[in-house]
């Protein structure tokens, strides 16, 4: 598939390297009941294309494509947690906080990830049960 057939659907962009990252994404899919998120790596040519599609530089962040549009820092992850199937939803109301509080605590919690919760050798690889969620 190219790349513009892609960009319809709503794919969470990740470090594939990053162990928080990697439980981020599996956090994620045991909530999207109805599949409305797909996925892929920073690192792979995809997940490269996007970053360059939508010139979003060398970003530290998940980063949200939904409806054409690219979210990044606290803002990716308050319409991710709005996507979600469960109780979780409900964290979209911390919208309400100013961003540069929100996104000074995200920076801050990236800047540390690998130090605090380590990183792998390579991206992870997905199950069988959910491979078809990965771009």
């Amino acid at each position: 598939m190219e790349l513009q057939d892609l960009v319809s659907k709503n794919i969470i962009l990740f470090d594939g390297i990053c162990n928080l990252c990697s439980f981020s994404v599996q956090f994620i899919i045991d909530r999207d009941h109805k599949g409305y998120f797909y996925f892929a790596s920073i690192q792979s040519k995809f997940g490269k294309e996007l970053v360059q599609k939508y010139a979003l530089g060398t970003v530290d962040s998940l980063i949200l494509i939904e409806n054409e549009q690219a979210y990044i820092y606290s803002d990716a992850v308050l319409q991710i947690a709005k996507g979600l199937s469960s109780w979780h939803r409900h964290l979209y109301f911390f919208r309400f906080l100013p961003r540069w509080i929100r996104d000074g605590l995200y920076r801050l919690i990236a800047q540390f990830r690998y130090n605090i919760f380590g990183k792998k050798e390579q991206c992870m690889i997905p199950s069988l049960e959910i491979i078809s969620r990965f771009l």
